[in-house]
């Protein structure tokens, strides 16, 4: 039986960067509720924009935000997972120094970001309505910091590959489509926050469902027996999953879910 279901939001649910869910989708989350299943959204988004998104039934679901480094629900943050101050600055300084990058950096409340870039603080503020606050110097922040985020319009991955091997034994280091590299704590992933789930609430990986399409959804896959790829997700993706769903367009998770109920 299953009694947990998680899924990606970009790419996944909903078409990069936009912000609006099939309705019907709330519905059936609340069936499956019904049933004693939970939901989980897990995403590289941040708890803010997860809650905006699923605000007909915020109160009802899971949020492992921030790819894994936040795991919480409504007005509430169970698990937390801090980097090191130093490494975080450090990082900021190395990306600053690649003008074609944008960087953010996420605490547990509120992205900061010191762009001059009008048009990317508006499509954060106001396309994933991030909680933002705008900022001098992103080395001066005084919070706690739970993912770094380096940004690109299109070929991040090629952009980034000098900070992945300068950085990558001391931080989690994921893309995300074409236009995020997300950076958390070593041993920070969506996998590691559904797992936290399931011992928390005793379901077992054959008991869970999960659905993604990128690179930073893999972890993801290998934790639970019903791994599904959706159409349009990248080949190594579906490598990993055990089975697939029609593509993001075409509501391939809903059908899925509709079938369980």
């Amino acid at each position: 039986m299953i009694k947990l279901i998680a899924s990606d939001i970009d790419g996944t649910l909903v078409h990069d960067g936009t912000h609006e869910l099939n309705p019907e989708l709330c519905d059936v989350i609340l069936q499956l509720k019904e049933k004693g299943i939970q939901f989980a959204a897990a995403s590289g988004r941040q708890w803010a924009s997860i809650e905006d998104l699923f605000d007909p039934i915020k109160e009802r679901i899971f949020y492992l935000s921030d790819n894994g480094a936040y795991v919480g629900c409504h007005g509430r943050n169970l698990f937390l997972n801090t980097i090191d101050r130093d490494l975080v600055i450090q990082l900021i300084q190395e990306i600053r120094k690649m003008p074609e990058l944008e960087v953010m950096v996420s605490g547990p409340d509120y992205a900061y970001m010191d762009t001059k870039d009008e048009e990317f603080a508006d499509w954060m503020i106001n396309g994933y309505k991030f909680q933002v606050k705008r900022v001098e110097d992103l080395t001066k922040v005084d919070d706690q910091f739970i993912k770094i985020s380096a940004y690109k319009k299109h070929g991040v991955q090629e952009a980034t590959e000098s900070l992945r091997e300068q950085f990558g034994d001391r931080l989690k280091m994921t893309i995300s489509g074409d236009m995020w590299m997300d950076c958390m704590a070593i041993g920070v992933s969506k996998g590691q926050a559904i797992k936290i789930l399931q011992e928390s609430l005793e379901i077992k990986p054959e008991e869970t469902m999960v659905f993604g399409d990128q690179l930073n959804d893999l972890e993801m896959i290998r934790q639970a027996y019903y791994s599904f790829a959706v159409a349009n997700a990248r080949p190594e993706v579906k490598a990993e999953a055990r089975f697939e769903a029609d593509s993001n367009m075409n509501d391939g998770v809903l059908k899925i879910l509709k079938l369980l109920v």
